[in-house]
């Protein structure tokens, strides 16, 4: 469900005061002041998936201000990822000033104050989450506000293409869902700081357990497709399959040798069933995403030492097995 605030219906002259009310009500208190004598129409769209709101913002020239003042202690801490997509920003925070261009976003803290000075018409899509909800230091995250990051390559294009994506399709997400979303967002996040500020997520594998949690659930409840690839995983999960890939790197193994382990060990179970003989090898195999009998027996051999017919057979008669290294053996 989205709310839509929006200054077009009144006259030039009260705009201003609206304008103000709808910012400050939206995002946090702040200054707002208008450059146009006569105001231009502005219009915010919002949204939430879970704690996370998405807000598109669309009006004229103007400077943004939060100062002490409008700090409070009563002031909930909360950030802004911004991502601009016509017109430019200047931000001012924590001592530097950048210059935000289209396709470019950036980070701002409410707890300090910031200046933010929008120049001609421009619309952006904003963020807006409880600063508890990312899990950084905060000497990292003040070293990286009011930076321009590019959305060109690195982790940067990662979280500029996740954010682009999810706000276009957050409308079509149900609760549990979106709120499975907002949670990726926020990871790629500290994916991003983790790599400006040196550090990588190799260093921190706990930054992205939660990710990978979601991926093999996913997973998992799809494991009978032949279609899953990590392309169409990546898709579902709104990431790259670059970092699909670094997510599974983790555990030391690969998107694909995961999810053929996961099918064999189906398979292997399914084969020592009652309904095993009257549906067959190959039947079992399909049902798990094999689509080549071969393939499957190959591989099947290569990570149990057995056929799946052997296995078949030695298991309903009763004989027990252990994986050995890549062996079986009676036990």
């Amino acid at each position: 469900m989205c709310t839509v605030l929006s200054t077009a219906p009144l006259s030039a002259a009260d705009r201003a005061e609206r304008w103000h009310q709808a910012v400050s009500g939206t995002f946090m208190p702040m200054d707002v002041n208008l450059l146009e004598k006569e105001p231009s129409p502005g219009t915010i769209v919002s949204s939430r998936l879970g704690a996370l709101q998405i807000s598109r913002v669309q009006a004229g020239p103007q400077v943004v201000t939060r100062n002490r003042r409008n700090i409070s202690r009563e002031d909930r801490n909360s950030l802004t990822v911004s991502l601009q997509q016509r017109g430019t920003a200047i931000k001012e925070q924590d001592g530097r000033e950048s210059v935000i261009k289209p396709g470019e976003f950036s980070i701002i803290d409410s707890s300090r104050r910031f200046r933010i000075k929008l120049e001609g018409e421009f619309c952006f899509t904003s963020f807006h989450f409880p600063r508890k909800d990312l899990h950084v230091r905060d000497e990292d995250l003040q070293a990286l506000t009011a930076t321009a990051f590019t959305g060109e390559e690195g982790s940067a294009a990662l979280v500029a293409t996740y954010l682009a994506r999810m706000a276009r399709e957050a409308e079509g997400f149900d609760d549990g869902v979106g709120r499975r979303v907002a949670a990726t967002a926020l990871d790629l996040m500290v994916l991003l700081i983790d790599e400006r500020r040196g550090r990588f997520a190799c260093e921190r594998p706990q930054v992205a357990t939660a990710s990978l949690h979601r991926v093999k659930e996913h997973v998992m409840r799809n494991l009978d497709d032949p279609d899953l690839s990590p392309a169409r995983i990546a898709e579902a999960h709104f990431m790259s399959v670059r970092y699909l890939h670094k997510l599974f790197q983790l555990e030391g193994t690969t998107v694909g040798g995961w999810i053929r382990m996961q099918r064999l060990e189906q398979c292997r179970r399914d084969l020592l069933r009652p309904m095993a003989r009257e549906l067959g090898v190959a039947a079992i195999a399909q049902r798990w995403g094999f689509v080549n009998p071969s393939h499957f027996s190959r591989a099947f051999r290569a990570a149990y030492g057995t056929t799946p017919r052997e296995w078949q057979v030695h298991g309903q008669s009763g004989a027990h097995y252990e994986n050995t290294g890549g062996a079986l053996t009676d036990k």
